[in-house]
């Protein structure tokens, strides 16, 4: 069975003193709950929340890492480095890595099986511009983006992957996937990872939906069957907002 699983996303806000503040009130308000956790944070903020979450359960990523284990890549982090502070997960292949810094379906494989190798769980991000959407090519880009991303990966080590379903058209725009929209794409991806893997592998693996999830809408979009969490974005940055999406 499919343990939910929430992931904060704060792309680039808060400096190490904010990171510090929003560790302590979390603490206090996590607990007592069957969904696993975790925040995606700024490289600078990652060994304060490492030690901040020690023995809680709540698990610490990064939102990026190189395929190389090391090199002239200036301004990049390997995974040995993420690895030796303690990092649980690390994103790969969001959107905004897509469009501003030319991530590729190719990049973001080579991030998988690196990340696979050093033991840290990806959150590979899979998603459909509004203008695929409306083309009707969402399918064939979606599984193009799958099949790219876990190209020569086995099956044992997809069962570790976490698949975000993120479209691009809700991604801080404040407009959301209707329930529907989501699940009918996360019923799509769980369908081609059956494909690709058979269903027994298929149904260990972890989807999430992302997109302006907020406290408002965090109950419909998880009680749908195929939805196994959420990749959230502004809304994780208040500890008491990413909480109440927690307790969907």
């Amino acid at each position: 069975m499919r343990i939910p699983f929430i992931a904060g996303n704060w792309k680039m806000y808060k400096n190490r003193s904010e990171a510090k503040a929003f560790a302590e009130e979390f603490k206090a308000l996590y607990g007592g709950t069957d969904v696993k956790a975790a925040v995606c944070v700024p490289f600078t903020d990652l060994d304060i929340l490492v030690e901040a979450f020690r023995g809680t359960g709540i698990g610490v990523g990064a939102q990026n890492v190189h395929f190389e284990d090391e090199g002239a890549f200036t301004g990049e982090i390997s995974a040995d480095m993420l690895k030796e502070i303690g990092v649980d997960f690390c994103i790969v292949g969001h959107s905004e890595r897509r469009q501003y810094f030319a991530e590729t379906d190719g990049t973001v494989n080579l991030k998988v099986k690196k990340l696979l190798e050093k033991d840290i769980r990806p959150i590979m991000c899979v998603g459909e511009s509004l203008e695929q959407r409306d083309s009707g090519v969402l399918y064939d880009f979606i599984k193009s983006q799958l099949k790219g991303g876990l190209e020569g990966i086995s099956a044992e080590d997809a069962e570790k992957i976490v698949i975000a379903y993120e479209p691009i058209w809700a991604i801080g725009t404040g407009r959301t996937a209707t329930p529907e929209q989501a699940e009918e794409m996360c019923a799509f991806i769980r369908g081609t990872l059956i494909e690709m893997y058979g269903e027994e592998t298929a149904d260990e693996v972890i989807i999430q939906y992302g997109g302006s999830v907020k406290p408002a809408n965090a109950t419909e979009i998880m009680n749908q069957d195929e939805i196994d969490g959420a990749l959230v974005g502004g809304a994780s940055l208040k500890p008491a907002d990413l909480m109440a999406i927690i307790d969907f």
